[in-house]
């Protein structure tokens, strides 16, 4: 038997009885599908509610956090690091000047290489030959050069200047031709300091010289860090004469090499 539709004649579907009348208020399809082993989704539109949305799968990341281990591993590099300058520190802090001196770079020391250069601290006037230049040590003027930081714009004589040294102070030299920037910038290591003057020198083999009493050291570039290194390590500590000033008394800041003849005020 066929039945007539707007779409054409339609075979009407075969219902199998399976003795099982439907449950109250479900299609006669239903029943059918409950019957079955598994039931099939109904098809939208079929009187259903239509198939369930897929569920979709959480997924779960393998691979390791690599922030949190970024994190520790710099914490304990800096940890390190801050155990490893303190330790630098106080093995440093606990050396003695004549050590540290000994670390900078290129610095030359007499006391060892050459004691019988600079061993006589005899007082005498006028001009002296010395085997260092700029000298680093041997007899001396009794006048000696000021030392309060001065920073003097022309030579100096060096038996004064030796008689400083005597008394702990280091004394920073350079070219005459030295750029006025590179000049300035050796003053300001000088300027201020106590038992440290600086001045002009004629005849340097290096742009820089700095030198304590057996001690110097000669750098190309008036930057150099060691030139700051020096003058801190070695203020005071290398002198011949510990706790004797040179920043009054019988001292002269005048400029000139030729040595000044004046009556001491003082011993020194």
């Amino acid at each position: 038997m066929s039945i007539s539709t707007p779409g054409g004649p339609q075979r009407r579907p075969t219902v199998v009885s399976t003795g099982k009348k439907p449950a109250a208020g479900r299609p006669a399809a239903d029943a059918k599908a409950d019957s079955g082993k598994s039931a099939t989704p109904k098809r939208a539109g079929g009187g259903g509610k239509g198939p369930r949305k897929p569920i979709t799968p959480v997924k779960v990341s393998q691979g390791r956090s690599w922030g949190p281990i970024a994190l520790f591993v710099a914490v304990g590099v800096l940890a390190t690091s801050i155990i490893g300058y303190g330790a630098w520190a106080a093995i440093r802090g606990g050396q003695s000047w004549q050590d540290k001196a000994a670390q900078i770079d290129g610095i030359v020391n007499f006391r060892e290489t050459d004691p019988e250069s600079i061993s006589n601290q005899e007082h005498r006037s006028g001009k002296q030959e010395y085997a260092q230049s700029p000298p680093v040590g041997g007899p001396h003027n009794n006048t000696w050069q000021r030392c309060l930081g001065d920073i003097y714009d022309a030579p100096i004589a060096s038996e004064h200047a030796l008689h400083s040294l005597e008394h702990g102070a280091v004394w920073l030299t350079y070219r005459p031709d030295l750029p006025e920037a590179d000049v300035a910038k050796l003053a300001d290591v000088i300027r201020g300091n106590d038992f440290m003057f600086m001045s002009p020198y004629e005849g340097l083999d290096k742009a820089v010289s700095i030198q304590a009493w057996g001690y110097q050291l000669k750098v190309d570039n008036a930057d150099d860090p060691r030139i700051k290194e020096f003058a801190t390590v070695l203020a005071q500590n290398a002198s011949m004469e510990p706790g004797v000033p040179c920043s009054s008394g019988n001292y002269t800041t005048g400029t000139g090499t030729e040595p000044r003849e004046m009556q001491p005020s003082m011993g020194g």
